[in-house]
């Protein structure tokens, strides 16, 4: 697996039924392995996983599977310990190159119950796996030392997504660790400030909507501040409706999103409208 690079956290499209657009989904990923991207992670929170039963879960693995000559990684997260490692196991037979490994769903509790979660998914699969870490959105911090430590117990262990939104993580793992795990920013707008402190991939949002440019942001391209407001839409909870507005505004895609999310409407959908437009209409 190559933790290196541009990696979208993939967006899951539906149909008017609010099923699974398989082959938009093919579409999709393709076109972000051609625009430049290293590989593909499905079913993450961008991807509303939380809002795929388990069968389609495997469903969206086995189409970007057989889409793509690229990794695909699986996102790991559920309710439950049992239920991450039947799902790892899955995306393994499915033929998946990794795994991102999130803690469960809802409970968020001490280390000594986190780290047993997520050694009981690593423990599940020979593949590589990447930690993922996003205290804002999950509640659960896994701090430098805990990461290093999960690090020495598993081999498979081998990157680490850091969505801490604090740069000085970075820093902080690669003291610990050196090279010994790839650092992936998962903060879009803190990319730039990522690579300079030493992480070598990104999974990225909104690549989904502009792949070529996340790709020449990341290579040094200097666009960063065209492309910060749009980046900037990352990072608030209805991430999912912007970015999949952004893909819809590009001709890429739809704004639809499984509920409890909604599209979003009214004076909030104009505004967000009026920033997409006016970066486009200045696109690079």
């Amino acid at each position: 697996m190559n933790w290196r690079g541009v990696l979208p956290a993939i967006t899951t499209p539906f149909n008017e039924d609010l099923t699974v657009d398989h082959p938009f989904l093919a579409k999709h990923a393709r076109w972000m392995i051609e625009s430049g991207c290293t590989g593909i992670v499905a079913l993450g929170s961008l991807g509303e996983g939380a809002t795929l039963e388990f069968d389609e879960k495997v469903a969206v693995l086995q189409t970007c599977v057989r889409s793509l000559h690229a990794p695909v990684v699986a996102a790991i997260s559920a309710l439950s310990t049992a239920a991450a490692v039947r799902l790892a196991k899955k995306a393994e037979e499915s033929g998946c190159s990794g795994l991102m490994v999130l803690p469960p769903y809802v409970y968020s509790t001490d280390w000594r119950e986190m780290k047993a979660h997520v050694a009981a998914v690593l423990r599940a699969t020979t593949l590589s796996c990447m930690l993922y870490n996003n205290p804002i959105a999950y509640r659960t911090d896994f701090l430098p030392e805990q990461i290093a430590e999960l690090a020495a117990e598993h081999e498979n262990l081998q990157a680490v997504k850091e969505s801490s939104a604090d740069v000085r993580r970075i820093t902080a793992i690669r003291a610990l660790l050196g090279d010994r795990l790839a650092i992936l920013v998962g903060v879009d707008d803190a990319i730039v400030e990522g690579i300079a402190a030493g992480a070598v991939g990104w999974i990225a949002g909104l690549v989904n909507a502009l792949p070529e440019e996340s790709v020449a942001l990341f290579d040094g391209a200097k666009i960063y501040e065209w492309f910060l407001p749009l980046l900037r839409l990352d990072t608030v909870p209805k991430f999912v409706q912007l970015i999949k507005l952004v893909q819809q505004e590009v001709g890429m895609g739809n704004e639809r999103v499984r509920p409890p999310r909604l599209p979003l409407a009214g004076a909030e959908r104009d505004a967000a409208l009026e920033l997409i437009r006016a970066a486009l209409e200045r696109r690079p």
